[in-house]
């Protein structure tokens, strides 16, 4: 279930069609910016290969995605996540998980299945100002697949 390649850690909750991911993208060392760090540093692009440290969320639905850069997100705070959505899977009942200010799953059991709803709220942009929140259905969501996909998130940050 994973719509897009990021190389690094990441958890897609979704379909093809509509998803959120947190991710953190491996660095590639035949990026333009990449190309012009290394060349500042003095080092070789490939000293630069490997997992970053800027967590982001993606988001997409019908075609329409966009995306944020989350700046001070760390590793633990990923994996805290995922934990709450493992717990709150397990316990099989209604919930509502947060990741920050900027996602919010709700998520009801249906059948062998979750109904997921997603709320997506971009950070305020110094030069555009607040995007519109987003509210994202996901649909419906086999739960073996989920915790498949949480469990691998986690191990991924280990």
């Amino acid at each position: 279930m994973s719509p897009i390649a990021v190389g690094g850690p990441d958890l897609h909750i979704g379909t093809h069609e509509a998803y959120v991911a947190l991710v953190r993208p491996e660095i590639d060392p035949t990026q333009p910016g990449v190309l012009v760090a290394a060349r500042e540093a003095g080092v070789s692009p490939e000293e630069f290969v490997g997992a970053g440290d800027v967590w982001a969320l993606m988001y997409e639905v019908d075609g329409e995605g966009d995306g944020f850069e989350l700046p001070g997100a760390r590793d633990v705070e990923a994996d805290a996540f995922a934990e709450q959505l493992q717990r709150a899977l397990s316990a099989a009942e209604p919930f509502t998980a947060e990741a920050g200010n900027f996602l919010s799953l709700e998520a009801r059991p249906s059948g062998a299945d979750w109904l997921v709803t997603a709320r997506v709220t971009p950070p305020v942009d110094e030069e555009d100002g607040a995007a519109a929140p987003q509210t994202l259905e996901l649909g419906p969501l086999p739960a073996a697949e989920l915790l498949a996909g949480l469990e691998d998130f986690r191990r991924a940050l280990a």
